[in-house]
């Protein structure tokens, strides 16, 4: 055992265990023995680091022509002697499988819990305050709705989805814009009963206004990428993507006399 720990082959399969071992479970569960938190280390990473190893292995190895040799020796002899072919043929068999394997594991589908809870809807404040403005969001109703100008604000609502919000939410509004797979989660889509036919319009401003950034504290963690498009549009060009919405996904806002 002692003469195998001097060889240069055995050496490098040992650093590239305990690498392996090191980056498994170690990187993972010491810091929480520290208080310190921590996260699994990602598939993707792990072959990052462990071909890193790798190739610091075989650099170690290849500097020195003596350690070089000896460190062929043990995958020469397994190649080439003739009473190494029992081996030889297990491997040969053996490699495949795990191939297959690893292949099969990576593309079947899997069932597992989400990474993250999420709230499709979180509960809005009562107030918010826009541009200086502070605005009483229970019984508030659209302006543009209640003024009679929803052919002037649909038009309008039109010019700026498409310039604004149409690369996440999609041309559709199913969600499925063309940036809307970088996302995680994507992006709410906003079409179908279950989605802003829920909401009162002062929700939906309040949505758009605030984005993720003014999200609740209660019940983080929340997943939006949403920005705060109060910061970029008016109250009034709010009102009009949200009445917009409504119209071009065939939909009716819920009313406060629904509450």
């Amino acid at each position: 055992m002692r003469e195998r720990l001097r060889h240069p082959f055995w050496q490098g399969a040992l650093v590239l265990g305990v690498a392996y071992a090191l980056f498994r479970w170690g990187i993972p569960y010491l810091p929480p023995l520290l208080g310190i938190s921590s996260a699994p280390v990602p598939r993707s990473v792990m072959l990052q680091y462990m071909l890193t190893v790798l190739v610091g292995i075989l650099v170690w190895v290849s500097d020195n022509e003596e350690r070089w040799r000896r460190f062929k020796e043990p995958m020469r002899a397994l190649l080439v002697q003739p009473e190494r072919r029992v081996a030889r043929g297990a491997m040969l068999v053996v490699l495949p499988l795990l191939v297959a394997f690893v292949t099969y594991d990576s593309l079947r589908p899997k069932i597992s819990a989400p990474a993250g809870l999420r709230s499709v809807h979180p509960a809005n404040p009562t107030s918010i305050t826009v541009r200086g403005e502070a605005m009483i969001l229970e019984g508030l109703e659209n302006p543009l709705r209640t003024a009679g100008r929803e052919e002037e604000a649909v038009e309008l609502g039109f010019d700026l989805y498409y310039q604004n919000c149409m690369p996440c939410h999609g041309d559709y509004l199913d969600g499925q814009g063309h940036f809307a797979h970088g996302f995680n989660p994507l992006p709410l889509p906003l079409r179908g009963g279950g989605t802003i036919a829920q909401l009162t319009e002062s929700y939906v401003f309040w949505r758009i206004a605030k984005g993720g950034p003014g999200l609740p504290r209660e019940g983080q963690p929340w997943n939006s990428a949403m920005p705060a498009w109060d910061e970029i549009l008016t109250p009034e060009e709010i009102w009009a993507v949200t009445l917009f919405l409504y119209e071009q996904a065939g939909l009716s806002p819920r009313t406060w006399e629904e509450h």
